[in-house]
């Protein structure tokens, strides 16, 4: 039980790092899709330029995203075992690939860079420029956590 734990709580650590480096990255990036009067998400994200919306948005942030790694964390506790089993390079590509398949690209969620997302979003939200740019941040926290994972999770 106490591997499990351990296994969560890394997780977690991996998982937030990568999430807040990615995301710091891609909001430099993206500015004119998150902030802003004229913002690209405006209808649906809240407003991070309004400070009672930032101050919500931080006190959320850390135990949402503990709550989420608990989750992911929690599916691979079957296959563990398994996973020791496999070389670094091999752990690296099934957690990257992980990540950026199931909690990205292909997640039921549409967004601009998923695929339920280009079948269901208008075409200002996935228009090239604008799917690439979040596609981007997906694929850069999938990598990181992949190559974190391989070294010191596994």
């Amino acid at each position: 039980m106490k591997e499990y734990m351990n296994f969560t709580l890394l997780f977690f650590v991996i998982h937030f790092v990568c999430y807040v480096i990615a995301g710091l990255i891609d909001l430099q990036l993206a500015k004119k899709m998150y902030a802003g009067k004229n913002r690209l998400y405006a209808s649906f994200f809240r407003d991070m330029d309004d400070m009672e919306e930032s101050k919500r948005i931080a006190k959320f942030l850390i135990p949402s995203q503990l709550l989420r790694a608990i989750f992911m964390s929690l599916v691979l506790y079957p296959v563990l075992p398994f996973l020791k089993s496999l070389t670094f390079g091999t752990q690296f590509f099934f957690m990257s690939s992980l990540m950026f398949i199931y909690a990205d690209f292909a997640s039921a969620i549409p967004f601009s860079n998923t695929i339920e997302g280009i079948v269901y979003l208008k075409k200002k939200f996935v228009e090239k420029r604008v799917f690439w740019t979040i596609q981007f941040e997906a694929i850069l926290y999938s990598a990181m956590f992949g190559l974190l994972s391989a070294w010191l999770l596994i």
